[in-house]
C-alpha cells in the first residue's frame, strides 16, 4: 500500500530568510527524505504597524516580500533542488501564532534559532521560543553553522 502526500508525516519548518532558518530548512529536509515525510516551508507575514494597507503609492507588498524570502531561501537549502514531497506556504500572521497553529497536524516543527530581529547574543529568538513551549509537536531548534576559523 502506497502512501499519499497527504498521509505522510508532515515535517513543517519556519522560514524567515535568516541564516539559522535556512540551516532548520536544510536538515529538515534531510529528516524529510530519511523519514519518507512530506516536508513544508512556512513563511508568515504581517501588515507593519507603520504601513497603511490601502496606501497605494508604493508597490511593496509584505505577502511579495515573504514569497521571495521563502523562494530564496529554498534556492539556498536545497540548490534548486528540494526533496521529493515538498511544499511551500506563505501564511498571514504573527509567525509564532501561525507555526504553533500549524503544528497540531504536523510530527515536526523545525525552527532556526535566531530570526531576523531581536537582540544579538540571546540563546533563543521569540518565536524559537515560543514554538518550544507551545508547539503541538516536538520541535527542532536549529543554529546556523558556525563561520570557518582559521
Amino acid at each position: 500500500m502506497h502512501e499519499t502526500a497527504t498521509e505522510r508525516t508532515r515535517i513543517i519548518v519556519g522560514v524567515d530568510g535568516s541564516v539559522s532558518s535556512v540551516e532548520a530548512l536544510t536538515q529538515a529536509g534531510t529528516i524529510a527524505v530519511a523519514l519518507n515525510a512530506h516536508l513544508e516551508a512556512i513563511t508568515t507575514w504581517t501588515y507593519p504597524v507603520m504601513l497603511d494597507p490601502f496606501d497605494s503609492s508604493t508597490d511593496w507588498s509584505p505577502k511579495k516580500d515573504a514569497q521571495r524570502i521563502l523562494l530564496d531561501a529554498v534556492r539556498a537549502a536545497f540548490q534548486g533542488a528540494p526533496p521529493d514531497s515538498f511544499s511551500q506556504t506563505v501564511l498571514p500572521g504573527a509567525a509564532a501564532r501561525v507555526l504553533i497553529e500549524q503544528s497540531q497536524d504536523a510530527a515536526m516543527l523545525v525552527v532556526g534559532s535566531r530570526g531576523r530581529g531581536g537582540f544579538t547574543g540571546l540563546l533563543l529568538g521569540s518565536v524559537s521560543a515560543a514554538c518550544a513551549a507551545h508547539a503541538h509537536c516536538p520541535v527542532l531548534i536549529v543554529h546556523a553553522p558556525e563561520p570557518a576559523t582559521t
